[in-house]
């Protein structure tokens, strides 16, 4: 294995496992990847909670700070209610807009993986709103790609559709295009929601008024000018195979900072590693600069050995201070924490700009 971009130029410490599975039913199997959201001092985390059978709901846990936890729901706070996530509610996002709690999640039905939508008044009570991502087979999708520049469209992004004509499934009209990763900024860009979200292998923007705006017509329109709404495409080593928003984007002077994960395979099969960018504030579809190697890897025995091994992937943080918190599942089994200082990190993203 090619371990030469696994440098750190700056400093990442560890805090270790904070959440680990429990003998109850619906998380023995794993936790990870949690949705994050601060008030204060309080850490409230939302974790994809596996159960036997890689069945997924969303459990819950609160923090006094960053680190100690407090609380733990012994049943599930989300779970399973209908046919487009009838195998797994996943790795769940959380952002506060105005008044209301908006979780992104990937909704499994044993074969599709597509974005999902769940809101809030108090933390307590969500109410799911659907599937928002484009309800697109990937012959149409191929369709649509066509009209896109194709001087600027990685090629990457036939290669499921390619995949998919190989075994003759490319218009099974049950088998949608796969759309993960759907992240909200934490306020809205010009009056507009703006969401990231991941059609392989890149991460894309799509703005908008109303979540009843997409509809399978919009989507169509925006695939075929996919280009223009390309954020970040696979650049350096340790993102050439994909890369996905991890974190919601964090507000800063220098721009929106967006915590993200990047896979690489090799020899020892697919690695993912914590990446960091800093995009435009006004507008975010345009990167500013991003870290030329990953911000950290997996190093340590909870992250190299689990149920998927060599995995980070972070989802969520929380400030205290100039001290910023990056929440991250760990291997797909446990949930770990690492520490940056804010001011540090951003200091080196300036001088990739």
């Amino acid at each position: 294995m090619d371990t030469s971009y696994i440098r750190n130029m700056v400093n990442v410490e560890k805090k270790g496992i904070i959440l680990s599975p429990t003998e109850n039913d619906f998380e023995n199997n794993g936790i990870l990847n949690p949705a994050v959201y601060q008030d204060g001092n309080d850490v409230h985390l939302f974790y994809r909670a596996v159960a036997e059978g890689n069945y997924s709901t969303i459990g819950y846990a609160k923090a006094d700070g960053p680190l100690n936890i407090v609380e733990r729901l012994k049943r599930p706070l989300v779970v399973i209610e209908h046919d487009f996530e009838k195998h797994g509610v996943e790795d769940p996002r959380i952002v506060k807009i105005e008044d209301t709690y908006y979780i992104t999640y990937t909704a499994y039905d044993g074969i599709n993986a597509m974005g999902a939508l769940a809101t809030s008044k108090d933390l307590k009570d969500f109410e799911k709103k659907g599937i928002f991502t484009p309800p697109i087979n990937y012959k149409d999708y191929k369709y649509h790609l066509e009209h896109c520049n194709q001087e600027k469209l990685n090629p990457k992004y036939y290669d499921y559709s390619k995949l998919f004509e190989s075994i003759g499934l490319a218009d099974d009209k049950q088998r949608l295009l796969r759309d993960k990763d759907v992240v909200l900024f934490q306020e809205k860009i010009n009056g507009k929601f703006a969401l990231l979200h991941r059609i392989w292998p890149g991460i894309q923007m799509v703005y908008f008024d109303d979540w009843a705006e997409l509809t399978k017509p919009f989507w169509e329109n925006y695939l075929k000018d996919l280009t223009a709404h390309i954020v970040m495409d696979p650049k350096y080593d340790f993102e050439v195979n994909y890369l996905g928003a991890g974190c919601p984007p964090i507000k800063t002077e220098d721009g929106w900072l967006l915590i993200y994960h990047g896979v690489c395979e090799t020899t020892i099969g697919k690695t993912y590693h914590a990446g960091a960018a800093l995009l435009q504030l006004d507008k975010p579809e345009i990167e500013i600069s991003r870290l030329p190697y990953p911000l950290f890897s997996p190093t340590e025995k909870w992250e190299v050995e689990g149920v998927v091994n060599h995995v980070v992937f972070p989802t969520g943080t929380a400030q205290f201070g100039d001290d910023l918190y990056i929440y991250y599942g760990s291997a797909d089994h446990k949930i770990a924490v690492a520490l940056v200082n804010m001011n540090e990190l951003l200091n080196e993203l300036k001088k990739h700009a």
